[in-house]
């Protein structure tokens, strides 16, 4: 089979990229950058530096360092975004583990009388017992090795004594949790008392920023791009949050751009800990790379001004 494209070279590739308009100061630094990091993935970079999209022309004073430096903002970006992430997943599975065990002893999440669709709830399980199954932690191997199953890793143990838990929750994925946050019965009062510990009034809320920051968690992990990003999972807006939200609005664009998620995020951490150092981080970032125009991710006009950024 015929590929649809020439391969070009990295020279070709630099080419290319100045007849269409995009300054190159350096096109020795270029073509380190070309060999490093692929031109499609710089590409999402300088999309919006264009003023024709059919023909790729740039517009007049797009250069090359630029599209480099909204690559490392990226970078940088991301790594704060996954100690967010971290952070908020920790706290999830903690208060998950703690309230629904308190209420429903260790085997609460194989109860389905807990969960409002059967069906989920058995997939969630059986995700349940493959990340268990899989796991390296020692603590899992010591419950594998001491009550060991005579049926294949991936179906339900042989043996009558089934992690707590305080066991299997350690091993399994944000997605996992999510789902079986969002799955669990919406009269539960532990559902709420966990959403209401988080700064939100409604469990349907936290069931859809989490969806929304596993998404996001998902994006990082695979080291794509966040910058500029339209985002497919988006957080609902709060109705009466129980802490500082954001005073003004935003526009439906803005909706759909990174801003919306990352002060979602900003928001879970304060009312986990108000002495996190998530917001520092994202605000010296900023402040360290004056050049980046930030509004293409979302951000207000004034947003620095809000209540939830000072």
């Amino acid at each position: 089979m015929t590929a649809n494209k020439k391969s070009r070279t990295i020279d070709e590739q630099i080419a290319l990229l100045k007849t269409r308009g995009l300054t190159i100061k350096d096109e020795q630094k270029t073509a380190f950058y070309l060999s490093s990091i692929s031109y499609y993935r710089l590409k999402g970079y300088w999309w919006d530096m264009q003023t024709d999209f059919i023909n790729h022309k740039f517009a007049t004073g797009s250069n090359f360092d630029e599209v480099i430096a909204r690559y490392h903002f990226d970078c940088h970006l991301r790594l704060i975004l996954f100690s967010a992430i971290e952070f908020i997943e920790i706290t999830l599975r903690t208060k998950m583990i703690y309230h629904l065990s308190q209420a429903y002893g260790g085997l609460w999440y194989l109860n389905e009388t807990l969960f409002a669709d059967k069906e989920k709830h058995k997939a969630n399980i059986s995700n349940l017992q493959d990340e268990f199954a899989r796991s390296g932690e020692i603590f899992a191997k010591a419950f594998r090795e001491k009550h060991p199953s005579e049926k294949p890793k991936n179906e339900m143990w042989e043996s009558s004594v089934k992690p707590d838990a305080w066991l299997i929750f350690e091993v399994t994925t944000f997605g996992a949790l999510s789902k079986i946050y969002k799955n669990l019965d919406h009269v539960l009062p532990e559902k709420s008392i966990i959403a209401k510990e988080f700064g939100l009034n409604l469990h349907s809320e936290l069931s859809s920023w989490l969806e929304a920051i596993t998404y996001l968690r998902n994006i990082v992990a695979h080291h794509s791009r966040v910058w500029s990003k339209n985002m497919a999972k988006r957080p609902t807006l709060p109705k009466n949050p129980r802490n500082q939200w954001l005073q003004n609005s935003l526009t439906p664009v803005q909706e759909k751009k990174p801003f919306l998620l990352i002060t979602s995020m900003l928001y879970l951490c304060n009312a986990i800990n108000p002495n996190h150092e998530i917001k520092n981080k994202l605000l010296t970032l900023f402040k360290n790379n004056p050049s980046i125009p930030i509004y293409k991710m979302g951000f207000l006009n004034n947003w620095q001004n809000e209540a939830l950024w000072k």
